[in-house]
C-alpha cells in the first residue's frame, strides 16, 4: 500500500473530519454530523488557518481522505524557552486502520516538529482508547503525565 499524502485540511474536508470524530464514539461526543460546515466548525477552521502555529491536516490515499490530525506549536519559558508540539485529534477511518496510515501521520508530525525546532512532541489520549495507547507506546511515546480537564459549559 502506498504511503498517504499529508496536506492541510480545507472546508471541503470538514464533513469527513466531523464524521470521523463522531465515528470514534467517544462518550459525550457532541459533533453535528448533519451540519459539518456549521458556523462553529467554519470559525474554528478559519482560526486554525489564520494561526501559523496551528495545522489541521488530512492524510489521503488516491485523493480520498483517510485520516486527520492537528498540530499546535507552543512557545514556553521552561526548557530554556523551548517550543513544543502538541498532536491532537488523531483519527484514521476504521476501514483504513492497521495499514500504517496512523504511523505515517505521526512520523510526519514528529518530523515537522523537529523542522520547527521543537524540543518535544506531546499528546493526550482518552483513557478508553487502549488500542491508541498501544500504538503511541509502540512509536516511542511514554505515558509521563496525568491529564486533567475542566469542562466549562
Amino acid at each position: 500500500m502506498p504511503a498517504p499524502h499529508i496536506r492541510p485540511a480545507t472546508a471541503e474536508d470538514l464533513a469527513f473530519i466531523v464524521n470521523l470524530i463522531e465515528a470514534d464514539g467517544m462518550v459525550g461526543s457532541t459533533e453535528d454530523t448533519a451540519n459539518p460546515q456549521g458556523p462553529g466548525y467554519m470559525a474554528a477552521l478559519a482560526a486554525i488557518e489564520a494561526d501559523p502555529n496551528q495545522l489541521l491536516l488530512i492524510a489521503e490515499l488516491d485523493g480520498q481522505p483517510v485520516g486527520t490530525f492537528q498540530l499546535t506549536f507552543t512557545p514556553g519559558i521552561s526548557r530554556k524557552g523551548a517550543w513544543r508540539c502538541t498532536i491532537e485529534g488523531v483519527h484514521v477511518s476504521p476501514e483504513h486502520r492497521n495499514k500504517k496510515i496512523g504511523e505515517t501521520m505521526m512520523v510526519w508530525a514528529v518530523e515537522t516538529a523537529r523542522a520547527r525546532n521543537c524540543v518535544m512532541v506531546q499528546l493526550t489520549s482518552n483513557k478508553a482508547r487502549t488500542n491508541a495507547h498501544r500504538f503511541y507506546n509502540r512509536l516511542g511515546f511514554k505515558q509521563s503525565h496525568e491529564g486533567f480537564k475542566l469542562m466549562l459549559g
